[in-house]
This record gives C-alpha cells, structure tokens and sequence, in this order.
C-alpha cells in the first residue's frame, strides 16, 4: 500500500544519502597503531588498529609481502612461455607466467630478467612494463609487476635449489581458450594474459 511504497522510498532516499556523502571524500583510513604478530622467510603478519572515514576504529590485519614479478613471453611462432609447477598450499599442479619474488633492494624488470631466466632460461632483447596487479588488497600487500618479453634467445634453465618446474610453450589462440575454459586460475598470470592481450590487439599504425 502506501505506507509500504513510502517506506521503501524513504529506504532508497536514506542510502542514497549515506553515499552521497562520501562521493566527493577521500578514501583513506589512518593507522593509528601496529603490532607484529608473526615474521617469516616471504611474509610478516601484523594487525593494526585504524581510523575508518567515519571515525570509528577497527582492526585491520596485513600479511606483507616484498612484491614480484611475472614475465609473458613470446617467441616468433606466437607461442607463450609457462611454467608447470606443483604449489603447495594449493595442493596441485598449476600452469603460470614465469614469475617471482623480488629480491630486497631489486628493481622490478632486473627482477623480471632473472626471474625468466632461472625459470626457462629465456634472454629476451625487449622487455616492456605492463604496470602491476595487486594480488589481494584487502589482506595482502604484494604488488606484482608484470612484463612483456619478446625477441628471446633460448639459454639454460636455473632454478632455484628446491625449486621443480618445467617450460611449456602454448600457442597464444590455445592460451586464451585456455583461459576461457577456466584451465588458468593463477591470478598474475590472468592479469598478464589480459595486459598483453591489449599490446597484440591493438591496432597496428
């Protein structure tokens, strides 16, 4: 009836409202402290206490993660260079960009370099920067940078001690089937599958 339409208008009005007056704000919360709960090898955890936008305080807790690098390369043939590796907190076999962690005080393309080139052994003449992705922003603060290699010359493999993985090329069509099909479910190698599909589709001037 009536009152019911009313209601909901008044409903609707009241969370127009609320956005409103945060439609033209910053969006930033303050940390007001911060404790360390646990330092590890690739991670530290903390949990701070910070200011929200509408002055109350919550917890908010951080996994910190130095950042790294993943790498799409392509030879001649339009094929793609990825790593079969077995991840363990995944428990399974998965298919990424060669990829890894910077090492402390590395910059992210010397990073990206070596990282190819331990991984596949890959020496690539160009390399060009895609920007970065944030692996998971509301808990993580990993910021990995993403490449475009090509003109590659073939070397040997290094990887690290313990590390097992192996190079398998894909011809770039499959790639993208691949990931339709939901066959790629690592999310830097999504990311840079889609940030050079914009380079190799893009209008040629």
């Amino acid at each position: 009836g009536l009152l019911s339409e009313t209601v909901q208008y008044s409903v609707v009005l009241g969370s127009i409202s609320r956005k409103a007056r945060y439609m033209n704000m910053e969006f930033k919360e303050e940390t007001l402290s911060q404790e360390r709960c646990y330092e590890g090898i690739i991670v530290n955890v903390r949990r701070d206490r910070a200011r929200l936008m509408d002055g109350r305080v919550t917890n908010r807790e951080v996994v910190e993660h130095r950042g790294g690098v993943a790498v799409f390369a392509m030879d001649s043939q339009q094929r793609v260079a990825l790593v079969r590796q077995y991840r363990y907190p995944m428990g399974e076999e998965t298919l990424e960009l060669p990829a890894g962690k910077l090492e402390q005080g590395e910059q992210p393309r010397d990073s990206a370099l070596r990282e190819l080139a331990e991984e596949t052994g890959l020496v690539p003449q160009t390399l060009e920067s895609m920007g970065c992705s944030y692996s998971s922003p509301g808990i993580l603060s990993e910021r990995i940078y993403l490449y475009f290699a090509k003109d590659l010359t073939q070397g040997p493999p290094r990887p690290d001690d313990g590390e097992f993985v192996e190079t398998v090329w894909v011809p770039y069509p499959e790639l993208l089937e691949m990931v339709r099909r939901g066959e790629i479910q690592d999310g830097k190698t999504l990311a840079g599958i889609l940030k050079a599909s914009f380079l190799l589709d893009a209008p040629r001037k």
